[in-house]
């Protein structure tokens, strides 16, 4: 691991008063002011090598303060602490003396799920479940629906960005102050009592975090007034090596600029109790070009500081799950560091969505298995959970795109078709090999595109309650839950089946195999129901129809037939019906 500068920075509170102290190279005096400081301003003493401090009496958690930051030129520039636990406002707040204690009760004893257990559920507070049209969702409105989200089989809850941002309400990912919850959705304790819960309910929770960029207009930026090429200063590169598309890109060779991630990294654990972390483009941070094989863009401080974050996040808590997101699927990102890897637990398959969209005809070409024999081929290192795999994330199902059901029906994205498409998509990504996740709505057929304002419309659980219960079923089996379907955790997998111009595929999916374990899925992309079709299966015998997407039940107009056992011969050969946009789950007695 990487040099780790030992001086505490921030504020400690101690009985009678707080030390502040702050990073500042170029500045020629730092001040500070707030709501405990008897004159405008307060010096800080130099420490050397850039470090200032102060400690300061009577000062409480609930004062405010700002740094005064006198520059080079002899500037003033106020500036809140970079590493401010709260900010009274993301745009031009105060910085807010915190309060660590919190009661976490029993919360010492949870442990995540194990990796062939977890289903992940992406979640936008913001949009999770809004009082009303005016007023943004927060921790405690989320709150409301864990019962809901357990009872569905989620076990591993990712949120998107809280961190305070530009935009209070939005996705996230534009960053003002990585160390501060945001306020609108809660604040620090929302955050903590939001984890608690989650924890109470058997439910881990791991945070979306974006070290990238971080956002342009930004108390980061020029912080002591220093800057060259009129770029962001002592936090960023500045040299072509700061730029990207969404705001400055940090140094991350810098010592103190590695440690500000670090400690943030830290933080999360050690403070909120957050059982993983989700890395926002790390092709972003890799490379300047977000390009992999490109070496003249490559960016080696960011592969060292990556495989840093993964092992402090693995030190601090064994069993965390480190999620990277990375559009080039390099396969050293989650790799052993031994091995000139990053050592990241999995990473999102960004193949995965657009692979069942081809399938279901919702690309530009004509449907196609293409996608699904790649995907059932391509695995990292070997290991089925290095890869998260969705039929739809905030990515897919915004910027110009729409939610999956949506893609089938626009303006409605609840018709038949919709139905039974997305319904077959999650299915598969259900009995899939790999950590499976659900964007928030998808189990209930909410449509539209993903965005920031429009609201979780959960009167459609009660409209929709039989697809509901589909996924409900699903998650059953993928838990295993009646001791039936262990395959479906298995690292073992095998497409056996892929009639490319019927669109019809069989899988297999086992651990250790045998009654119990082996799992077969067989699934129908096309628009043709078949009445008598004859497939050989891996394992003659008797099999038994465990789920059937087309089932009445779950929906009065789905086209399911009635037939719940599969019979091969003595080929192993198996002749069954077929509706169209159907997945069965098949496993034996």
């Amino acid at each position: 691991m990487a040099h780790q500068i030992k001086k505490k920075l921030g504020v400690t509170l101690y009985r009678g008063g707080a030390e502040f102290r702050v990073w500042a190279p170029f500045a020629r005096q730092v001040y500070i002011s707030g709501t405990f400081t008897q004159d405008n301003k307060q010096p800080l003493v130099s420490e050397g090598d850039g470090y200032w401090f102060a400690l300061i009496r009577n000062v409480e958690p609930g004062h405010q303060y700002k740094y005064i930051i006198e520059t080079p030129d002899g500037r003033l520039l106020e500036k809140n602490d970079p590493r401010a636990r709260a900010i009274t406002s993301s745009d031009k707040g105060f910085s807010v003396v915190v309060d660590n204690s919190f009661d976490w009760q029993n919360d010492a004893d949870f442990r995540l799920p194990p990796r062939d257990d977890q289903v992940i559920y992406e979640l936008h507070v913001g949009t999770f479940n809004r009082p009303d049209a005016a007023t943004t969702g927060t921790f405690n409105t989320a709150i409301e629906k864990l019962d809901y989200l357990r009872e569905l089989g989620i076990n591993v809850i990712e949120l998107m960005p809280v961190t305070s941002m530009a935009f209070s309400n939005g996705w996230g990912y534009a960053p003002n102050h990585i160390f501060s919850v945001e306020s609108m959705l809660g604040g620090r304790h929302g955050l903590m009592k939001f984890v608690r819960e989650c924890h109470a309910r058997g439910i881990a929770v791991i945070l979306d975090v974006v070290y990238n960029h971080f956002y342009g207009d930004t108390d980061l930026w020029q912080f002591d007034g220093w800057s060259e090429n009129d770029r962001g200063g002592i936090y960023f590169y500045n040299d072509e090596r700061g730029d990207t598309p969404w705001g400055g890109r940090p140094d991350y060779g810098r010592p103190e600029v590695r440690q500000f991630i670090l400690d943030n990294v830290a933080m999360w654990f050690t403070e909120y109790h957050i059982d993983g972390l989700r890395i926002d483009s790390t092709i972003y941070m890799r490379n300047t070009e977000g390009r992999d094989g490109e070496a003249e863009h490559d960016i080696d401080d960011a592969w060292s500081l990556l495989q840093d974050i993964v092992a402090l996040a693995h030190k601090i808590k064994p069993d965390s799950l480190i999620i990277a997101e990375d559009s080039a699927s390099n396969p050293h990102l989650t790799a052993p560091r031994a091995n000139d890897g990053c050592g990241f637990d999995t990473q999102w398959e960004l193949g995965f969505p657009h692979a069942l969209r081809g399938a279901l005809g919702l690309s530009s070409d004509p449907p196609n298995l293409q996608g699904i024999h790649y995907e059932f081929e391509h695995f990292y290192n070997s290991n089925v959970f290095e890869r998260v795999i969705f039929s739809d994330s905030h990515d897919t199902a915004a910027n110009g795109s729409v939610r999956l059901n949506e893609a089938v029906a626009p303006a409605s994205g609840t018709t038949l078709f919709a139905r039974e498409k997305t319904l077959l998509a999650n299915a598969i990504t259900l009995t899939s090999p790999g950590i499976p996740m659900l964007l928030q709505g998808s189990e209930f057929m909410q449509n539209g595109s993903f965005n920031d304002w429009d609201a979780l419309d959960w009167d459609k659980t009660k409209k929709y309650a039989g697809i509901v219960a589909a996924h409900r079923h699903l998650l059953d089996l993928r838990h295993n839950r009646y001791e039936h379907t262990a395959g479906l955790k298995g690292q073992s997998s095998a497409l056996f089946h892929a009639n490319d111009d019927g669109l019809v595929i069989g899988y297999h999916r086992w651990d250790a195999g045998g009654i119990g374990d082996d799992v077969i899925v067989i699934a129908n992309f096309s628009s043709t129901t078949y009445e008598h079709y004859s497939m050989p299966l891996p394992i003659g015998g008797r099999w038994v129809i465990r789920f059937n997407s087309s089932w009445r039940g779950y929906s009065k107009d789905f086209r399911g037939g009635h037939q719940s056992v599969v019979h091969t011969d003595k080929d192993s050969v198996a002749h069954f019906s077929l509706p169209a946009y159907t997945l069965y789950v098949l496993s034996q007695e």
